[in-house]
């Protein structure tokens, strides 16, 4: 065989077990030689299995929710037409913070994605601290990952089966290379607008919401109602009169005048069976 022919290689799946079976079978030939009963090597080496099992599952579901944090956070970033509600925004940086805290090594572009969040919300600031992490130093950069922890090496294994299979997962992959365009070429600008526009003290939008508050409106007492009449159409104060019957009465004529101008507009108008037949007969004609 010569060198440049391709060469067969065990995946890494079946390497990762045999060691473990090579290592459980090193400890338990040891405990039986210490008479350990057996009962009592194979509850450990099923509780081992267990524990094994659950770190698995749990780098599966961060790596899940990593994917999905870049499906909402692109839909947010993308230059379209829709205007996104606050609380969404920060519904989706939160759930991103919520990744950075629970990673010990966090992706590079997880943390891009939550700049150009921030920068999308107006807190400049966080925007600065995680752009310029990701854009300006070296330590940040993929090639300086070299010892990988679980979750990131999931997290790889996963990101480099959507590129090398997109029509499997044709959103994610969408996203990610979306994402990952943005920090190549529009990462450095968004990295000067946010010190710009932190640099010049600019408010963020909650901050501009309570500023342009309108004033409060006026009590329920310091309202004055007022009536449009059939005479002149215009607005009038009511009389305040302090005989309580001469204001009942009032109030009552109001009522049934109101009651009968709203029935005399609606008497003059057809049924609406009769109006269906009128439709259909000048179809038909």
């Amino acid at each position: 065989m010569s060198n440049t022919s391709l060469q067969k290689r065990i995946p890494a799946s079946i390497k990762e077990k045999s060691q473990y079976l090579l290592a459980f079978g090193v400890i338990a030939s040891m405990l039986v030689v210490a008479n350990i009963p057996i009962f009592v090597i194979f509850f450990f080496g099923v509780f081992a299995y267990l524990v094994v099992k659950m770190l698995s599952s749990g780098s599966k579901s961060e790596t899940r929710e990593i994917f999905e944090f870049y499906l909402s956070a692109n839909e947010i970033l993308r230059n379209d037409d829709r205007r996104w509600f606050g609380f969404e925004i920060s519904e989706t940086i939160s759930r991103g913070e919520g990744l950075v805290q629970r990673m010990s090594v966090v992706p590079p572009l997880v943390s891009f994605t939550l700049g150009a969040l921030y920068n999308k919300a107006g807190d400049h600031k966080a925007a600065v601290n995680y752009l310029s992490g990701v854009l300006e130093k070296e330590s940040s950069d993929e090639r300086a990952f070299m010892y990988p922890t679980p979750e990131l090496r999931s997290y790889v294994k996963v990101l480099r089966k959507i590129e090398r299979e997109p029509a499997d997962a044709p959103l994610t992959s969408a996203a990610v290379r979306a994402l990952e365009r943005t920090r190549r070429l529009r990462g450095r600008v968004l990295l000067e607008e946010s010190r710009t526009k932190f640099a010049n003290g600019v408010p963020s939008p909650s901050n501009q919401y309570i500023l342009d508050t309108p004033p409060p409106a006026p009590e329920d007492d310091e309202r004055m109602p007022v009536f449009v009449t059939e005479e002149n159409g215009l607005g009038q104060e009511p009389d305040r009169t302090l005989d309580p019957t001469i204001n009942g009465t009032r109030s009552s004529e109001n009522r049934t005048r109101s009651r009968k101008t709203r029935t005399e507009r609606f008497s003059e108008r057809k049924p609406i069976s009769e109006v269906l037949h009128d439709i259909y007969d000048k179809n038909v004609q």
